[in-house]
């Protein structure tokens, strides 16, 4: 970067950008074959006090960052949801599991438009495919506990933190080694790869903030909706509670530039960042149970124009089959 005003809080991600493609090792998914330039653990820090952490180098899909992280908080797990509210950034994983299927001749051939079709009009269908378990809606709302209890994660970490502002306990894990990869039993591993998978809440003079340990990061499309997604939590929690909102911290594991985001990488590395906007909540959401996505209101962003790149749909459980294929919507 060469850039000038290096005090703004999106310099973090943008010289995260810079040193992946100047210092990241060459790696290959596994499953994909599709190429990533990686490196190994960081960190970058907004304070929530000073703007609303939705990057302006490029447009972060605002309407998916809201409906997806309602999605979560509501513990809900099946697509449909999503569809009709016109988000579709889940799409390929469920299609993916069907498409898997049908390879195998054991379900009629359907594309993916098609699919997605059927979700949005066939409350069984819907109900069967649009399903995804084990994902974080369920972990976070719904944890299944060994005694066959379901443990609500969120509203316990609200009313820890009502209960002790000085609690160190506060703490949410997507992780369940039961259900994943070579841990879990045969046919019961997560067919979606967890990433974002740990996440703990602390107040500090009136002050909560949020650190997320992210063991796997797609910095050019995921991390920009992450940064969002996660503030946003913040922010909704930090309502609930009684306090105002802090820090997000967003910490790294495996954080990656896929081969064919260069280009718009680059493109991005072009631009400066503008003012970040506000968000707020509106005052009358007392409870998680009362909480909507028209409670939340976003003021100011006037960012750069969009930059697309294509998904890679990796990570999670693969079959046999399906190793190999590098796009599954092709």
């Amino acid at each position: 970067m060469t850039n000038k005003n290096q005090t703004h809080p999106e310099y973090q991600y943008l010289d995260l950008l810079q040193e992946i493609l100047d210092n990241g090792v060459e790696q290959t998914d596994e499953n994909t074959g599709v190429k990533t330039y990686s490196i190994f653990g960081a960190q970058m820090r907004f304070n929530l006090g000073e703007g609303f952490p939705l990057l302006t180098t490029k447009r972060v899909y605002w309407k998916g960052v809201l409906h997806e992280l309602y999605w979560f908080l509501m513990g809900k797990s099946n697509i449909r949801y999503l569809i009709d509210n016109g988000v579709h950034i889940w799409d390929d994983y469920p299609y993916k599991i069907y498409k898997e299927s049908m390879l195998n001749g054991d379900l009629p051939e359907m594309t993916k438009e098609e699919f997605i079709e059927k979700i949005t009009s066939d409350d069984e269908f819907a109900e069967k495919y649009g399903e995804l378990d084990h994902i974080y809606g369920e972990m976070w709302r719904r944890w299944p506990a060994n005694d066959g209890r379901k443990v609500d994660q969120i509203k316990w970490v609200i009313k820890e933190l009502k209960r002790d502002p000085d609690a160190h306990n506060t703490l949410v894990s997507a992780w369940d080694p039961q259900y994943l990869y070579g841990m879990a039993k045969e046919g019961e591993a997560v067919r979606f790869p967890i990433c974002h998978n740990m996440f703990q809440f602390n107040i500090k003079n009136g002050k909560l903030s949020c650190q997320l340990y992210q063991r796997s990061a797609d910095i050019f499309l995921g991390v920009p909706f992450n940064i969002a997604s996660y503030a946003l939590l913040t922010v909704i929690i930090a309502h609930l509670t009684g306090n105002e909102p802090g820090e997000f911290i967003h910490t790294f594991g495996d954080i990656h530039i896929y081969e064919n985001h260069i280009d718009a990488v680059r493109e991005q590395l072009q631009r400066e960042p503008k003012d970040f906007p506000k968000v707020k909540i509106e005052s009358g959401v007392k409870n998680l149970d009362d909480f909507k996505t028209e409670h939340v209101i976003l003021e100011g962003y006037e960012p750069h124009p969009t930059i697309k790149a294509k998904l890679v749909v990796s990570g999670g459980y693969f079959s046999k089959e399906a190793k190999g294929t590098k796009s599954f919507d092709e």
